[in-house]
Protein backbone atom coordinates (compact mmCIF):
# COMPACT_ATOMS: atom_id res chain seq x y z
CA UNK A 1 0.00 0.00 0.00
CA UNK A 2 1.28 3.45 -0.72
CA UNK A 3 2.38 5.36 2.06
CA UNK A 4 0.02 8.40 2.73
CA UNK A 5 0.96 11.91 2.24
CA UNK A 6 0.19 13.79 5.21
CA UNK A 7 -0.04 17.44 6.02
CA UNK A 8 -0.04 19.03 9.33
CA UNK A 9 -2.48 21.97 9.45
CA UNK A 10 -1.79 23.74 13.07
CA UNK A 11 -4.28 26.08 13.74
CA UNK A 12 -2.70 29.03 15.71
CA UNK A 13 -6.11 30.37 17.38
CA UNK A 14 -7.55 33.30 17.55
CA UNK A 15 -7.06 36.95 19.64
CA UNK A 16 -6.17 34.91 22.54
CA UNK A 17 -8.51 36.71 24.41
CA UNK A 18 -8.49 34.51 27.59
CA UNK A 19 -4.39 34.46 27.61
CA UNK A 20 -4.51 38.29 28.09
CA UNK A 21 -2.29 39.60 28.58
CA UNK A 22 0.18 37.28 27.40
CA UNK A 23 -1.00 37.45 24.06
CA UNK A 24 -1.27 41.47 24.08
CA UNK A 25 2.29 41.51 22.03
CA UNK A 26 2.28 37.93 20.85
CA UNK A 27 -0.02 35.29 19.36
CA UNK A 28 -0.85 32.45 21.07
CA UNK A 29 1.26 29.73 20.30
CA UNK A 30 3.91 32.16 20.94
CA UNK A 31 3.29 32.68 24.40
CA UNK A 32 6.09 31.18 26.16
CA UNK A 33 5.85 27.75 28.31
CA UNK A 34 7.76 25.59 30.97
CA UNK A 35 10.95 27.87 30.95
CA UNK A 36 12.45 27.13 27.21
CA UNK A 37 9.63 26.53 24.80
CA UNK A 38 6.91 28.04 23.20
CA UNK A 39 3.09 26.61 23.42
CA UNK A 40 3.64 25.84 19.55
CA UNK A 41 6.68 23.63 19.93
CA UNK A 42 4.42 21.57 21.74
CA UNK A 43 2.18 20.23 18.30
CA UNK A 44 4.88 20.67 15.74
CA UNK A 45 7.42 18.43 17.97
CA UNK A 46 4.46 15.91 18.06
CA UNK A 47 4.39 15.89 14.09
CA UNK A 48 8.17 15.64 14.14
CA UNK A 49 8.45 13.15 16.43
CA UNK A 50 5.70 11.18 14.17
CA UNK A 51 7.47 11.49 10.53
CA UNK A 52 5.00 14.23 9.61
CA UNK A 53 7.52 17.02 8.76
CA UNK A 54 5.08 19.26 6.24
CA UNK A 55 3.62 21.64 8.56
CA UNK A 56 2.03 24.74 8.15
CA UNK A 57 0.90 26.79 10.81
CA UNK A 58 -2.28 29.27 10.19
CA UNK A 59 -2.74 32.61 12.04
CA UNK A 60 -3.31 35.89 12.20
CA UNK A 61 -3.34 37.71 15.23
CA UNK A 62 0.42 39.48 16.66
CA UNK A 63 2.64 36.71 14.42
CA UNK A 64 5.90 38.57 14.37
CA UNK A 65 7.19 36.88 17.72
CA UNK A 66 6.01 33.54 16.16
CA UNK A 67 7.66 34.42 12.63
CA UNK A 68 11.09 34.59 14.13
CA UNK A 69 10.70 31.56 17.03
CA UNK A 70 9.67 29.73 13.37
CA UNK A 71 12.59 31.06 11.80
CA UNK A 72 15.26 30.56 14.62
CA UNK A 73 14.09 26.78 15.09
CA UNK A 74 12.78 24.60 12.82
CA UNK A 75 14.72 24.80 9.41
CA UNK A 76 15.16 20.81 7.87
CA UNK A 77 17.77 20.06 5.63
CA UNK A 78 17.08 20.03 1.58
CA UNK A 79 16.95 16.55 1.41
CA UNK A 80 14.26 15.67 4.17
CA UNK A 81 11.34 17.80 2.01
CA UNK A 82 10.47 18.80 5.53
CA UNK A 83 9.29 22.12 6.06
CA UNK A 84 7.43 24.59 8.72
CA UNK A 85 5.98 27.91 7.04
CA UNK A 86 3.37 30.41 8.86
CA UNK A 87 0.51 31.58 6.74
CA UNK A 88 -0.88 34.46 8.05
CA UNK A 89 -4.19 35.76 6.72
CA UNK A 90 -3.86 37.51 3.58
CA UNK A 91 -5.47 39.50 1.19
CA UNK A 92 -6.38 37.79 -2.44
CA UNK A 93 -8.88 38.33 -5.53
CA UNK A 94 -10.86 35.40 -4.32
CA UNK A 95 -11.18 37.03 -0.62
CA UNK A 96 -10.11 39.72 1.69
CA UNK A 97 -11.16 38.98 5.33
CA UNK A 98 -9.53 37.79 8.34
CA UNK A 99 -9.66 33.84 8.97
CA UNK A 100 -13.65 33.62 10.48
CA UNK A 101 -12.91 30.41 11.93
CA UNK A 102 -11.23 27.21 12.35
CA UNK A 103 -12.74 25.71 8.61
CA UNK A 104 -12.74 29.18 7.48
CA UNK A 105 -8.67 29.49 8.21
CA UNK A 106 -8.44 25.88 6.48
CA UNK A 107 -10.91 26.88 3.44
CA UNK A 108 -8.57 30.05 2.47
CA UNK A 109 -5.45 28.09 2.22
CA UNK A 110 -6.33 25.05 -0.10
CA UNK A 111 -3.99 27.02 -3.00
CA UNK A 112 -1.35 26.48 -0.45
CA UNK A 113 -1.73 22.89 0.76
CA UNK A 114 -2.61 21.57 -3.04
CA UNK A 115 0.68 22.28 -4.17
CA UNK A 116 1.80 19.14 -2.11
CA UNK A 117 -0.67 16.88 -3.04
CA UNK A 118 -1.91 16.16 0.33
CA UNK A 119 -3.64 12.51 0.48
CA UNK A 120 -4.40 13.69 4.08
CA UNK A 121 -4.88 16.50 6.53
CA UNK A 122 -3.91 16.54 9.78
CA UNK A 123 -5.33 18.97 11.67
CA UNK A 124 -3.78 20.60 15.18
CA UNK A 125 -4.26 23.04 17.92
CA UNK A 126 -1.65 25.36 18.74
CA UNK A 127 -2.54 25.06 22.29
CA UNK A 128 -2.90 22.18 23.94
CA UNK A 129 -0.30 20.08 26.15
CA UNK A 130 0.47 16.53 25.47
CA UNK A 131 2.38 13.68 23.44
CA UNK A 132 0.71 11.73 21.03
CA UNK A 133 2.04 9.80 17.98
CA UNK A 134 0.26 10.88 15.02
CA UNK A 135 1.36 7.94 13.20
CA UNK A 136 -0.67 5.28 15.17
CA UNK A 137 -3.34 8.04 14.92
CA UNK A 138 -2.99 8.13 11.34
CA UNK A 139 -2.91 4.10 11.22
CA UNK A 140 -6.15 3.59 13.13
CA UNK A 141 -7.44 6.35 10.68
CA UNK A 142 -6.68 4.20 7.35
CA UNK A 143 -7.74 0.54 8.93
CA UNK A 144 -11.01 2.16 10.22
CA UNK A 145 -11.60 3.40 6.56
CA UNK A 146 -13.25 6.28 7.93
CA UNK A 147 -12.94 9.53 5.84
CA UNK A 148 -12.71 11.81 8.68
CA UNK A 149 -11.77 10.26 12.39
CA UNK A 150 -11.46 12.48 15.50
CA UNK A 151 -9.34 12.36 18.65
CA UNK A 152 -11.37 12.31 21.85
CA UNK A 153 -10.35 12.23 25.68
CA UNK A 154 -12.76 10.69 28.09
CA UNK A 155 -14.12 13.13 30.50
CA UNK A 156 -17.01 12.77 33.53
CA UNK A 157 -20.08 14.55 33.51
CA UNK A 158 -18.89 18.03 35.29
CA UNK A 159 -15.81 18.36 32.37
CA UNK A 160 -18.03 17.11 29.40
CA UNK A 161 -20.01 20.85 29.52
CA UNK A 162 -16.74 22.58 28.35
CA UNK A 163 -16.62 20.05 25.39
CA UNK A 164 -18.04 19.23 21.94
CA UNK A 165 -19.34 15.34 23.18
CA UNK A 166 -19.60 12.44 20.80
CA UNK A 167 -22.10 9.79 20.85
CA UNK A 168 -20.22 6.51 19.42
CA UNK A 169 -21.04 2.84 18.70
CA UNK A 170 -19.35 -0.04 19.46
CA UNK A 171 -17.09 0.56 16.59
CA UNK A 172 -16.05 3.71 17.26
CA UNK A 173 -18.30 5.25 14.30
CA UNK A 174 -19.30 8.74 15.82
CA UNK A 175 -23.15 8.93 15.27
CA UNK A 176 -23.82 12.26 16.98
CA UNK A 177 -22.17 15.29 18.10
CA UNK A 178 -23.17 18.03 20.89
CA UNK A 179 -21.93 21.31 22.11
CA UNK A 180 -20.97 21.92 25.43
CA UNK A 181 -24.10 20.41 26.68
CA UNK A 182 -25.67 22.09 29.47
CA UNK A 183 -24.66 20.69 33.32
CA UNK A 184 -28.68 20.05 33.54
CA UNK A 185 -29.24 18.06 30.99
CA UNK A 186 -30.03 14.24 30.99
CA UNK A 187 -26.78 13.01 28.60
CA UNK A 188 -26.83 9.02 30.04
CA UNK A 189 -27.40 7.80 26.34
CA UNK A 190 -24.15 9.27 25.39
CA UNK A 191 -21.57 7.61 27.36
CA UNK A 192 -18.91 5.04 25.92
CA UNK A 193 -19.98 2.13 25.45
CA UNK A 194 -18.53 -0.55 27.11
CA UNK A 195 -17.24 -2.46 24.03
CA UNK A 196 -15.10 0.60 23.49
CA UNK A 197 -14.22 1.45 26.62
CA UNK A 198 -10.94 -0.66 27.05
CA UNK A 199 -8.73 0.63 30.28
CA UNK A 200 -10.45 3.85 30.89
CA UNK A 201 -11.39 5.18 34.24
CA UNK A 202 -14.80 4.45 35.44
CA UNK A 203 -15.69 7.79 36.40
CA UNK A 204 -15.11 9.29 32.75
CA UNK A 205 -18.15 8.30 30.97
CA UNK A 206 -17.99 10.20 27.87
CA UNK A 207 -16.48 11.32 24.64
CA UNK A 208 -14.71 15.07 24.39
CA UNK A 209 -13.21 16.22 21.21
CA UNK A 210 -9.85 17.35 21.31
CA UNK A 211 -10.35 19.62 18.69
CA UNK A 212 -7.69 16.99 16.45
CA UNK A 213 -8.64 15.67 13.32
CA UNK A 214 -7.69 14.15 10.17
CA UNK A 215 -9.30 14.14 6.71
CA UNK A 216 -8.96 12.35 3.70
CA UNK A 217 -7.80 14.79 1.76
CA UNK A 218 -11.10 14.63 -1.05
CA UNK A 219 -13.21 14.49 1.77
CA UNK A 220 -11.54 17.78 3.31
CA UNK A 221 -12.25 19.63 0.06
CA UNK A 222 -15.58 18.49 -0.08
CA UNK A 223 -17.10 19.14 3.39
CA UNK A 224 -15.69 22.67 2.96
CA UNK A 225 -17.11 23.35 -0.43
CA UNK A 226 -19.47 26.07 1.66
CA UNK A 227 -19.78 28.85 4.07
CA UNK A 228 -19.67 26.98 7.47
CA UNK A 229 -16.53 28.93 9.35
CA UNK A 230 -16.45 26.02 12.43
CA UNK A 231 -15.14 22.38 12.42
CA UNK A 232 -16.62 21.53 15.83
CA UNK A 233 -19.34 23.80 16.00
CA UNK A 234 -20.44 23.27 11.96
CA UNK A 235 -18.70 20.95 9.65
CA UNK A 236 -18.56 18.52 11.79
CA UNK A 237 -21.97 18.31 13.02
CA UNK A 238 -23.20 18.62 9.34
CA UNK A 239 -20.81 15.89 7.93
CA UNK A 240 -21.77 13.33 10.59
CA UNK A 241 -24.59 10.65 9.04
CA UNK A 242 -23.33 11.96 5.49
CA UNK A 243 -19.37 10.61 5.62
CA UNK A 244 -17.50 8.14 7.66
CA UNK A 245 -16.70 9.50 11.43
CA UNK A 246 -14.30 8.06 13.49
CA UNK A 247 -13.50 8.38 16.98
CA UNK A 248 -9.94 7.94 18.43
CA UNK A 249 -9.57 7.59 21.88
CA UNK A 250 -6.62 9.14 23.36
CA UNK A 251 -6.14 7.92 27.09
CA UNK A 252 -2.80 9.86 27.89
CA UNK A 253 -2.81 13.32 29.22
CA UNK A 254 -4.37 16.35 27.50
CA UNK A 255 -4.38 19.51 28.71
CA UNK A 256 -6.12 22.66 27.22
CA UNK A 257 -3.80 25.51 28.00
CA UNK A 258 -6.20 28.33 26.76
CA UNK A 259 -6.65 30.27 30.20
CA UNK A 260 -4.54 32.03 32.33
CA UNK A 261 -5.69 29.39 35.12
CA UNK A 262 -5.17 26.25 33.48
CA UNK A 263 -1.51 28.00 31.58
CA UNK A 264 -0.41 28.54 35.21
CA UNK A 265 -1.09 25.16 36.48
CA UNK A 266 0.12 23.39 33.53
CA UNK A 267 3.54 25.32 34.04
CA UNK A 268 3.70 24.73 37.77
CA UNK A 269 2.85 20.76 37.84
CA UNK A 270 5.96 20.63 35.52
CA UNK A 271 7.57 20.98 39.08
CA UNK A 272 6.42 17.92 40.43
CA UNK A 273 8.34 14.80 41.10
CA UNK A 274 6.91 12.73 38.63
CA UNK A 275 4.45 15.27 35.77
CA UNK A 276 2.16 13.72 34.05
CA UNK A 277 3.77 16.00 30.93
CA UNK A 278 7.00 14.09 31.04
CA UNK A 279 9.97 17.18 29.04
CA UNK A 280 12.52 14.28 29.95
CA UNK A 281 11.43 12.12 26.95
CA UNK A 282 14.34 10.61 25.17
CA UNK A 283 12.48 9.33 22.77
CA UNK A 284 9.77 11.88 22.14
CA UNK A 285 11.30 15.00 22.74
CA UNK A 286 10.03 18.65 22.46
CA UNK A 287 12.31 20.98 20.25
CA UNK A 288 12.51 24.77 20.61
CA UNK A 289 15.31 27.41 19.92
CA UNK A 290 18.90 26.35 20.40
CA UNK A 291 19.86 29.94 21.73
CA UNK A 292 23.51 28.69 22.45
CA UNK A 293 23.24 30.46 26.01
CA UNK A 294 26.08 29.43 29.01
CA UNK A 295 24.98 27.36 32.13
CA UNK A 296 22.99 28.92 34.32
CA UNK A 297 25.14 30.18 37.83
CA UNK A 298 23.65 29.37 40.42
CA UNK A 299 25.28 31.57 43.97
CA UNK A 300 24.18 29.87 46.75
CA UNK A 301 20.41 29.21 46.75
CA UNK A 302 17.83 26.85 48.20
CA UNK A 303 15.88 25.38 45.09
CA UNK A 304 12.86 22.68 45.94
CA UNK A 305 11.09 21.89 42.51
CA UNK A 306 11.74 24.11 40.41
CA UNK A 307 13.03 24.26 36.48
CA UNK A 308 15.51 26.23 35.70
CA UNK A 309 16.80 27.05 32.07
CA UNK A 310 19.84 28.52 30.14
CA UNK A 311 21.40 31.76 30.87
CA UNK A 312 19.91 31.92 34.71
CA UNK A 313 22.48 33.87 37.58
CA UNK A 314 20.45 33.12 40.60
CA UNK A 315 22.40 34.28 44.07
CA UNK A 316 21.60 33.89 47.68
CA UNK A 317 17.47 33.09 46.78
CA UNK A 318 14.81 30.83 48.00
CA UNK A 319 13.00 29.25 45.46
CA UNK A 320 9.90 26.46 45.41
CA UNK A 321 7.77 25.52 42.77
CA UNK A 322 8.88 27.94 40.42
CA UNK A 323 9.83 27.87 36.69
CA UNK A 324 12.49 29.82 35.56
CA UNK A 325 12.57 31.16 32.32
CA UNK A 326 16.49 31.56 30.08
CA UNK A 327 18.45 34.40 31.40
CA UNK A 328 16.56 35.11 34.37
CA UNK A 329 18.23 37.39 36.91
CA UNK A 330 17.47 36.73 40.68
CA UNK A 331 19.06 38.71 43.09
CA UNK A 332 19.95 38.52 47.35
CA UNK A 333 17.25 37.79 49.07
CA UNK A 334 14.54 36.64 47.32
CA UNK A 335 12.00 34.27 47.91
CA UNK A 336 9.63 32.93 45.01
CA UNK A 337 6.85 30.28 45.43
CA UNK A 338 5.01 29.12 43.09
CA UNK A 339 5.82 31.86 39.90
CA UNK A 340 6.65 31.57 36.56
CA UNK A 341 9.32 33.70 35.37
CA UNK A 342 9.64 33.71 31.72
CA UNK A 343 13.03 35.11 31.88
CA UNK A 344 14.32 37.63 28.92
CA UNK A 345 15.43 38.14 25.77
CA UNK A 346 18.61 39.50 25.74
CA UNK A 347 21.16 40.70 28.98
CA UNK A 348 20.23 43.99 30.40
CA UNK A 349 22.41 44.31 33.63
CA UNK A 350 23.50 48.05 33.79
CA UNK A 351 20.93 50.11 35.21
CA UNK A 352 20.04 53.09 34.34
CA UNK A 353 18.78 56.05 37.11
CA UNK A 354 15.65 55.10 38.53
CA UNK A 355 14.74 52.06 36.14
CA UNK A 356 15.67 48.45 38.01
CA UNK A 357 17.66 45.78 35.66
CA UNK A 358 15.94 42.99 33.78
CA UNK A 359 15.12 40.45 36.35
CA UNK A 360 14.21 40.37 40.08
CA UNK A 361 16.36 42.91 42.41
CA UNK A 362 17.22 42.50 45.40
CA UNK A 363 14.87 41.27 48.85
CA UNK A 364 11.67 40.54 46.99
CA UNK A 365 9.00 38.07 48.12
CA UNK A 366 7.00 36.98 45.15
CA UNK A 367 3.98 34.03 45.22
CA UNK A 368 1.57 32.85 42.72
CA UNK A 369 2.80 35.10 39.91
CA UNK A 370 3.57 34.94 36.29
CA UNK A 371 6.37 37.13 35.54
CA UNK A 372 6.50 38.12 31.66
CA UNK A 373 9.30 38.65 29.46
CA UNK A 374 11.72 41.17 29.76
CA UNK A 375 10.26 42.57 33.27
CA UNK A 376 12.08 45.31 35.73
CA UNK A 377 11.11 44.10 38.94
CA UNK A 378 12.82 46.40 41.49
CA UNK A 379 14.20 45.54 45.66
CA UNK A 380 12.57 44.85 48.55
CA UNK A 381 8.71 44.54 46.21
CA UNK A 382 6.28 42.31 47.14
CA UNK A 383 3.70 40.60 45.07
CA UNK A 384 0.90 38.62 45.88
CA UNK A 385 2.24 38.02 49.11
CA UNK A 386 0.71 40.71 51.38
CA UNK A 387 -2.43 39.43 51.42
CA UNK A 388 -4.10 42.01 49.53
CA UNK A 389 -6.91 40.64 46.88
CA UNK A 390 -7.89 41.66 43.56
CA UNK A 391 -10.61 41.68 41.51
CA UNK A 392 -9.99 40.11 38.05
CA UNK A 393 -8.99 42.85 35.58
CA UNK A 394 -6.19 45.21 34.30
CA UNK A 395 -4.09 47.30 36.67
CA UNK A 396 -1.66 48.83 34.23
CA UNK A 397 1.71 46.85 35.04
CA UNK A 398 0.28 43.98 36.17
CA UNK A 399 -3.68 41.98 35.65
CA UNK A 400 -5.48 39.41 37.67
CA UNK A 401 -7.25 36.62 36.61
CA UNK A 402 -8.52 33.86 38.74
CA UNK A 403 -6.14 34.95 41.56
CA UNK A 404 -3.23 34.52 39.63
CA UNK A 405 -1.34 38.28 39.26
CA UNK A 406 0.49 38.50 35.72
CA UNK A 407 3.26 41.21 35.44
CA UNK A 408 2.91 42.74 31.84
CA UNK A 409 5.98 41.90 29.62
CA UNK A 410 8.54 44.42 29.90
CA UNK A 411 6.62 46.23 32.70
CA UNK A 412 8.36 48.10 35.35
CA UNK A 413 8.18 47.76 39.12
CA UNK A 414 10.15 49.96 41.08
CA UNK A 415 11.50 49.65 44.62
CA UNK A 416 9.59 48.58 47.35
CA UNK A 417 6.26 48.11 45.38
CA UNK A 418 3.52 45.98 47.12
CA UNK A 419 0.78 44.63 45.09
Amino acid sequence: MEEPRVLSIILGGGKGTRLYPLTKERSKPAVSFGGKYRIVDIPLSNCINSGYKKIYLLTQFNSASLHMHITNSYNFDRFSGGFVEILAAEQTLEHSGWYEGTADAVRKNFIHFKTQNPTHYIILSGDQLYKMNLKAFMDAHIASGADVTIATTAVNRRDASGFGIMKIDSNNRVKEFMEKPNKDLNIDSWKIPEEARGSLPKEKEYLASMGIYIFNAETMEEVLNNEYTDFGKEILPMAIGKKKINSYIFDDYWEDIGTIRSFYDANIELTDPKPRFNLYDGECPIYTHMRNLPASKINKAEIDSCLTSEGCIITNCKLNRSVIGVRSIINDGCNLDGVIMMGADFYDMKTKAGVPAIGIGKNCKIAKTIIDKNARIGENCKINVSGKKYEDGDYGTFYVSDGIIVIRKGAIIQDGTVI
